[in-house]
């Protein structure tokens, strides 16, 4: 990314909607707050957000050159993780979801995203509709649901007013592929961790 180690910002990540900015100009120490979404104006820094089986969601304004990251697991995305970082760029720094483009990397895909009963009454707690729990969970007969981490975020990021055309997902599943990446469902408490980075461009 081009930037020395001590200028990777990193946020301790909890699985919820927190926003954590670092701002140009700020102190060259960083203490991660705690935090799921972390923005940026500055060109020296990078930052980035830790995942195995989570998605990285890194956003980018086109306009402004503002960048963000998001950590969304089924506990972010339930509380429309993607989308509250698209509102934060806005609040924060002005941005127009328009003007934004969103990339999505490698994480659980709907092939492996087996969950228990109380993950999709979990997005319906969270507000979202039957309509959306039909297009993100498949059920097949005598198996638990699927949950399409990838779909969900991607029309989370529509219904924030990215435009469909700016979203890119990698579609690539992490329990799929563990020689390349690192996930939790196939290695536990001993999974690794990758880094989605983004940096503004100076």
């Amino acid at each position: 990314m081009g930037v020395a180690r001590a200028a990777l910002r990193l946020i301790r990540q909890v699985h919820g909607t927190d926003v954590a900015v670092a701002r140009r100009g700020d102190s060259t120490t960083w203490d991660p707050p705690l935090a799921d979404i972390i923005l940026s104006d500055d060109p020296g820094v990078a930052i980035g957000v830790r995942v195995a089986d989570c998605a990285p969601v890194l956003i980018a304004d086109r306009r402004l050159g503002i960048v963000g990251a998001a950590h969304a697991g089924w506990r972010g995305t339930a509380q429309g993780v993607a989308g509250v970082a698209v509102s934060a760029l806005g609040r924060e720094f002005g941005s127009q979801p328009g003007d934004l483009v969103a990339a999505i990397g490698p994480c659980l895909g709907p092939c492996c995203g087996e969950v228990g009963d109380e993950v999709p009454q979990a997005f319906l707690d969270h507000g979202h509709s039957a309509a959306d729990i039909e297009r993100w969970f498949r059920r097949l007969p005598g198996r638990r649901p699927h949950f399409d981490l990838w779909r969900a975020n991607r029309d989370q990021l529509e219904a924030a007013g990215v435009l469909g055309a700016n979203i890119y997902s990698a579609d690539l599943c992490t329990k799929t592929h563990p020689m390349t990446f690192h996930s939790y469902r196939v290695d536990g408490p001993n999974a690794g961790r990758m880094v989605g980075v983004i940096r503004k461009k100076g």
